[in-house]
């Protein structure tokens, strides 16, 4: 039997081909932005912390107030039943993203956003594409701050992880402005260092591992991961308000993510962080990271440009 050319998605119950899979121009994520999303990776075609992402999906949906119509532990198998079926996509050394998109569902043009219909739930999988990424484990990347602050936790808390990303890519723009290759460094109103555009920022001072608190940040699943490895590692962690400054005088610097799990940045607004090089500890936690998925990251990216 022939491998279908076409993945499969999940969509509000159905498995279709992504061809197939299209939502309603009246749904809530099309005209509002409306949508709650969440992006694991697999490693060894295996899912990385599902339960984390599906528990922090649904801490995210309750506070927007979404009724997924599915209990965690449906959502967990369909999200299992969707991977099994692209299993065949994947050759033996790649690796995919899963992604969930859970809007308030249709909606009728008018002043009230209250939930009506059922949520569309979208479920997914996407080639895991390192290629862009694969220079800064060894070279550093470029960190930029925008001139675009971070929306105030009053007005929506960064833990909620939405699909609304226009404020990201414009932050994101602005720092290309300064480095077409740059990594940006958002800030939040007050001047404290606070995300990125897809991730956690962390900086090495004297020996100890420090990052922004979850008061102007996503609590990433990587960021955690980070945080549990330096610990195992015996390497001091401080999670407190941090100013661009720091960040300028810091040993070592990197960011986290779920596609390249950890970035090194050997420069922070033009100047050099630390000696120049990817530092010891950044190499440690990364190889540590490696140990805890069977599989040796860097060379994974490194492979898909050869």
């Amino acid at each position: 039997m022939t491998q279908s050319t076409e993945r499969t998605v999940y969509i509000s119950g159905r498995m279709v081909p992504e061809s197939s899979a299209t939502i309603s121009i009246f749904d809530s994520a099309v005209l509002l932005g409306d949508c709650i999303t969440e992006s694991t990776r697999t490693f060894r075609h295996q899912p990385f912390r599902l339960d984390d992402h599906i528990k922090r999906l649904y801490k995210s949906l309750k506070v927007s107030r979404v009724n997924p119509g599915l209990t965690p532990e449906e959502m967990t198998r369909a999200t299992l039943e969707v991977l099994e079926a692209n299993r065949g996509h994947m050759g033996p050394n790649d690796d995919c993203w899963i992604v969930h998109n859970i809007s308030r569902g249709l909606m009728k043009p008018g002043p009230s956003p209250a939930q009506t219909n059922p949520a569309t739930i979208m479920i997914f999988t996407s080639p895991m594409d390192l290629r862009g990424w694969v220079r800064y484990y060894t070279e550093g990347c470029h960190a930029v701050t925008s001139f675009s602050r971070a929306i105030p936790a009053q007005s929506l808390d960064a833990r909620i992880k939405n699909r609304s990303r226009l404020f990201y890519t414009m932050a994101d723009t602005e720092a290309r402005l300064v480095d077409p290759d740059a990594q940006v460094i958002i800030l939040d109103i007050d001047g404290n260092v606070s995300e990125n555009k897809g991730g956690n920022i962390f900086l090495i001072a004297d020996g100890v591992l420090k990052t922004p608190s979850t008061e102007n940040c996503l609590d990433g699943i990587s960021r955690q991961t980070v945080i549990e490895l330096a610990q195992k590692l015996n390497i001091p962690v401080q999670e407190t308000r941090l100013q661009i400054y720091d960040f300028y005088t810091a040993d070592e610097v990197f960011f986290t993510s779920t596609p390249y799990c950890i970035m090194p940045a050997t420069k922070c607004n033009g100047l050099v962080v630390g000696n120049g090089h990817v530092g010891p500890m950044t190499q440690r936690l990364l190889a540590a990271w490696s140990d805890l998925v069977g599989m040796d990251i860097v060379e994974q990216a490194q492979q898909q440009i050869r």
